[in-house]
């Protein structure tokens, strides 16, 4: 593992066991890997890694040369073989006699697909001419922190010579594309002996004859900048000093789960946004000092930082020293008018008569002093990078003002960045987006077989799930079994007993600063109980009543009290039973449970209708497979109740259904995902039966 103290030096983790053993491509992919572990280096999808290696032409059998290049969209983290772009160099080379000049440099990478090795089907980058016409066989590009600091000081040329002398060149500005590439080969042949070449405002291009020797000269050039900034800045303020101290952890905590719902609510009436909450000790350091707004008012420098962040933060006025939230609140939305209205402006400003149409004006980064940052984006994975991105600006910045003065993009190259054309047809091929993209549920009772199909449906369908369960072993499975199948940024887990109320509100607070807030909330904790009425202890009536009622009004009034807060309605899904409609011997104390649940679901529709928020009923029979509720006593108690044996229930419950049928925990999923879903937008106050058919418990 790379060491992740601050200001500690990357290691050289180059395995010459491991990478003797093989193939150019695969050490091509190694050393991408290695350096895209730490974000110190690249952060996700940030930078490119090249090798030129010869190899045979399928066509003809004689050996060419082949631009192996990171492809479009490609992470250098997890980058595989097949990610990176084929291309054939004679190609390539041949590609800079129909160039025409700068202005008409974008139809060059319409061109690049003619260049392609063995129908490879990865799309080229817009910096595959930056890697094709540097003459090294191997050619890293990276936008380290530590060397985006020089790039985006103000005197940023000086301080390279300073650093490093005549081993590493400096470029001024220019947006990527097939000019940068002339500009870089121009460079190398030019100084021959230079390793490495800083762009202004963008990153580091280093080369080397092998694999090893292109990684080991990028983690030494990137050392060299940590060293010459530390002994540059040591006993210096920073960021002009703190101007703030920090509120406790917890306090943050609670500001961020009472601002993001209503930020949420603010910035999602176009389409669902997800959030990340960061309190990290860089954030903090950057949010309550002196320079932070006259920073953050600067904007990023490196592309990929602005891309990811928008050209600048909006920063949420606060004074920790004497905590008024409410006041926040009551202001945010003013400040989101202006916020927008400044955007609008930058966008008319800039735009081209070719320039797509605006796109959405909210801020994607919050700042707060005292309290921390705020990311917002149509995933949880995404609202994470750009929160990682503009924490690698803040490190940008500090060592920038440290040693010379920051310098963000200038707004016009900023914008012509933000709305190039290549990118607009970037994001036109995205796929569409899945039904539950940017909705946020919370599913009880989550780790037994209902829940965890229900939460594998809605992760399926793109939503962001809080996992909740009173069991902490069986959610500890679930949430490990869900997060290999969808990744961990989608699913947060949380012990929650339903019939504790201070739990309750914990575990929606939690969902608040996980995510941002909650769309979504399937009610699915249960349990069961059997005993003819004369037995029915009144212990077990309370603990059918605590959990199956009062659990149920419990989480639904906190889920309210969301909604009403995001203003952007809300969806509400019971699960409850056909024993709600329909009487069984030996159950009183169930049965009367769920009848409550299903007339507080109707109660909840018609108080919920005026903000848009929807609730409605599935009632299951009989789920036995993957049921929690089904491996204890309830079962062996149902079927003396039936005068059967256990094992013989299931296909009792089958043959007794108008269409003698099992029901299991994915059909139930089925209908909450339908109730969950826009598919039934104008549905409220219904029921739904899952019970391959019982005429006792028709709804009507």
């Amino acid at each position: 593992m790379l060491d992740k103290r601050p200001g500690a030096r990357l290691a050289n983790l180059w395995d010459d066991a491991k990478a003797g053993a093989m193939s150019e491509a695969e050490r091509l992919v190694y050393r991408s890997n290695l350096l895209g572990s730490d974000k110190r280096v690249t952060n996700f999808g940030g930078g490119n890694t090249s090798s030129k290696i010869r190899q045979a032409d399928p066509l003809t059998g004689e050996t060419v040369e082949v631009l192996w290049v990171k492809g479009s969209g490609g992470d250098s983290a997890s980058i595989r073989l097949d990610g990176f772009a084929t291309l054939y160099m004679e190609r390539l080379r041949a590609l800079k006699g129909l160039y025409r000049g700068v202005a008409h440099e974008d139809e060059m990478v319409a061109l690049l697909p003619h260049c392609t090795f063995n129908l490879n089907a990865r799309a080229a980058s817009i910096d595959t001419p930056l890697h094709a016409y540097v003459p090294r066989p191997h050619v890293d590009h990276m936008h380290p922190d530590a060397i985006i600091a020089i790039a985006a000081s103000s005197d940023s040329k000086s301080l390279t010579a300073e650093i490093f002398g005549d081993a590493i060149g400096w470029l001024p500005w220019k947006r990527p594309g097939f000019e940068l590439g002339l500009w870089l080969e121009r460079f190398c042949l030019q100084h021959p002996d230079a390793i490495g070449v800083v762009l202004e405002s963008h990153g580091l291009f280093t080369w080397g004859d092998t694999s090893k020797q292109c990684y080991e000269t990028t983690i030494s050039v990137i050392n060299k900048a940590i060293d010459w900034f530390e002994r540059r800045t040591a006993g210096k303020p920073v960021f002009g000093g703190p101007a703030a101290k920090p509120l406790a952890a917890a306090d943050r905590r609670a500001v961020a789960a009472r601002l993001m719902p209503r930020i949420r609510g603010l910035i999602s009436t176009a389409s669902h946004k997800v959030g990340h909450f960061d309190d990290s000790d860089a954030v903090l350091e950057f949010v309550n000092a002196a320079d932070m707004r006259a920073l953050a008012a600067l904007g990023t420098s490196c592309p990929d930082h602005f891309l990811r962040t928008k050209i600048r933060p909006l920063v949420i006025e606060f004074d920790p020293g004497r905590p008024d939230v409410d006041a926040v609140v009551d202001r945010l939305a003013e400040d989101f008018v202006a916020y927008r209205a400044d955007y609008e402006a930058y966008y008319e400003r800039c735009r081209h008569a070719s320039s797509p149409p605006m796109r959405d004006p909210n801020a994607v980064v919050y700042l707060m002093p005292g309290v921390g940052m705020f990311t917002f984006a149509k995933d949880r994975a995404m609202a994470r990078i750009a929160g990682e991105f503009y924490v690698n600006a803040i490190n940008v910045m500090r060592g920038a003002s440290s040693v010379s003065a920051y310098v963000g993009l200038p707004e016009q190259e900023a914008f012509d960045i933000e709305y190039w054309l290549l990118e607009e047809a970037k994001l036109q091929r995205m796929p569409a987006p899945k039904a539950l993209a940017g909705r946020i549920a919370l599913v009880t009772g989550g780790a037994g077989g209902i829940g965890r199909a229900t939460a594998r449906r809605l992760l399926g369908e793109g939503a962001c799930v809080v996992l909740a369960d009173i069991d902490e072993v069986a959610l500890g499975e679930a949430s490990e079994e869900l997060g290999r199948a969808f990744g961990e940024d989608a699913l947060r887990a949380v012990r929650l007993d339903v019939t504790d109320e201070p739990a309750v509100s914990a575990g929606f607070a939690q969902a608040a600063v996980e995510f941002g807030g909650l769309d979504i909330l399937v009610s699915n904790a249960g349990l069961a109980s059997s005993a003819a009425i004369e037995e029915t202890t009144l212990a077990l009536w309370d603990r059918n009543m605590d959990v199956l009622a009062t659990g149920y009004f419990m989480v639904s009034r906190e889920a309210f009290r969301l909604f009403r807060a995001q203003q952007i309605g809300g969806n509400i899904v019971f699960v409850a039973s056909k024993n709600g409609l329909a009487a069984s011997p030996n159950a009183a104390a169930y049965c009367t449970a769920k009848a409550a649940e299903i007339h507080l679901a109707r109660c909840l529709a018609l108080e919920g209708a005026e903000a848009q928020i929807r609730v409605n009923v599935v009632n299951p029979d009989a789920v036995l497979r993957g049921s929690k509720i089904w491996t204890g006593e309830w079962k062996e108690q149902r079927a003396a109740a039936y005068s059967l044996s256990a094992d013989d229930l299931e296909a009792h419950y089958r043959s007794r259904s108008l269409l003698k049928r099992s029901v299991f925990p994915e059909d139930i999923a089925e209908a909450i995902f339908f109730l969950a879903s826009d598919m039934s937008a104008k549905s409220t106050g219904n029921i739904i039966n899952v019970d391959a058919g019982n005429a006792q418990s028709f709804p009507r």
